[in-house]
């Protein structure tokens, strides 16, 4: 799969991060390294521990982490997650099978980029 077909799989903005990191290898050099960032699974841990304020913190991370790479579908069912835990609740239960669809979605396409 290359660059641009992934974008579009994981309903990405290929174009707008092009913009900002200006050329395709930079573009596949970050994307690749997305699969190791932390932030989803921290998430997930935190909220088996109750823990409202590290999945904010780690909600946020992984908000903002699609939000630069442009993977704009992960990015949106992050907000919606991010926006429950802000106010420090913990019902996100209804959100988070979209938000996991979408992440194990975009590792596995970033695990099938040539």
């Amino acid at each position: 799969m290359r660059i641009d077909e992934l974008y579009r799989a994981i309903g990405g903005d290929y174009n707008d991060v092009l913009s900002r990191f200006m050329t395709e290898e930079r573009v596949v050099r970050f994307v690749r390294k997305f699969p190791a960032d932390g932030s989803f699974t921290l998430l997930q841990q935190s909220l088996k521990e109750g823990n409202a304020e590290e999945a904010f913190r780690a909600a946020h991370t992984l908000k903002g982490v699609a939000q630069n790479l442009s993977f704009t579908e992960l990015y949106e069912r992050a907000v919606t997650v991010t926006e429950i835990l802000r106010g420090g609740s913990l019902n996100v239960a209804a959100e988070m099978p979209a938000l996991e669809k979408s992440y194990l979605h975009t590792v596995k396409s970033i695990e099938a980029l040539e």
